[in-house]
């Protein structure tokens, strides 16, 4: 199996899973949106970028609660709900459906000893605080111990740049991960410290909400996300941001427009097990 033959597969197994989350979602009325570069995907190319490697979804801070406390009870079987507080070495401060049975192993979940299946990434939308000085300390707060979890669970992270400049990030996580275990003794405080930056209330029509785990995809109303209007993803009409075309300019700019093709970058992990018997590993360089 070559790479893309892997990504190909990987895209299949993840669009299974999405259209089972659709559909324990449409069950249970639950409030939900394709995010960020699936939102793209969706809008674009009428499903996956074609170079893209995984599906990213996000609900409203209270609707996920919700989500959570029934995917733990009532998934359909073969699947299951995976997070900081159910799985060993987990680092996000959101969920993930994997297919059960798979693996999607990395760099930095073998570091960290968390056992990753073939996922969709589930995300909490939370409100902000309207005064701008109190919202950069919220956001401010949220990214660092985000970033900390990370650190704390592995010494292998995957960083923005190549070649020399990323050799030295790489080396100074490697420093942060063995500083941050010394200082941190309680895995839990991550979450406990991180989830003072969330404001406990379901986001409403006129509040600015974001990714807390990553809050570099931007700010936005609520009502320029939701109620979310049906849009075309791999031949099914799944839930997107009712204003789509101003949540993808926001996030990023001219989206209509096709990255140069040095710039098409698919980030496959280490070893891809489909649960079938077929498994593609990354060959060394």
């Amino acid at each position: 199996m070559n790479q893309e033959q892997a990504l190909s597969k990987l895209q299949a197994t993840e669009l299974e899973i999405l259209l089972v989350i659709a559909k324990f979602c449409d069950e249970n009325q639950i409030t939900w949106a394709l995010d960020s570069g699936t939102a793209l995907g969706a809008a674009r190319h009428q499903g996956f970028i074609p170079w893209d490697d995984d599906v990213d979804i996000s609900m409203p801070r209270d609707e996920y609660e919700r989500f959570v406390k029934l995917a733990l009870t009532s998934f359909p079987e073969g699947y299951s709900f995976h997070s900081f507080e159910n799985t060993k070495g987990y680092p996000g401060f959101f969920g993930k459906i994997y297919k059960d049975g798979t693996r999607f192993e990395t760099a930095e979940t073998r570091s960290a000893g968390c056992p990753q299946g073939i996922f969709v990434d589930v995300f909490p939308l939370d409100s902000l605080y309207l005064d701008s000085e109190k919202q950069k300390e919220q956001l401010a707060n949220a990214s660092k111990w985000q970033k900390m979890s990370y650190l704390f669970h592995s010494s292998s992270i995957n960083v923005p740049h190549g070649g020399v400049f990323g050799a030295l990030e790489r080396a100074a996580c490697c420093i942060a991960h063995g500083f941050i275990r010394l200082i941190v003794r309680d895995r839990n405080s991550l979450k406990v410290n991180y989830e003072k930056s969330i404001i406990k209330c379901a986001p409403q029509k006129g509040d600015f909400i974001t990714n807390m785990a990553y809050t570099d995809d931007g700010i936005l109303r609520y009502e320029e996300i939701y109620p979310a209007r049906p849009v075309s993803f791999e031949g099914h009409m799944l839930p997107g941001p009712c204003e789509m075309n101003y949540y993808l300019t926001k996030m990023y700019g001219d989206w209509r427009q096709l990255p140069d093709p040095e710039d098409r970058h698919t980030h496959l992990p280490l070893l891809l097990d489909f649960g079938n018997g077929e498994v593609w590993e990354k060959k060394e360089v």
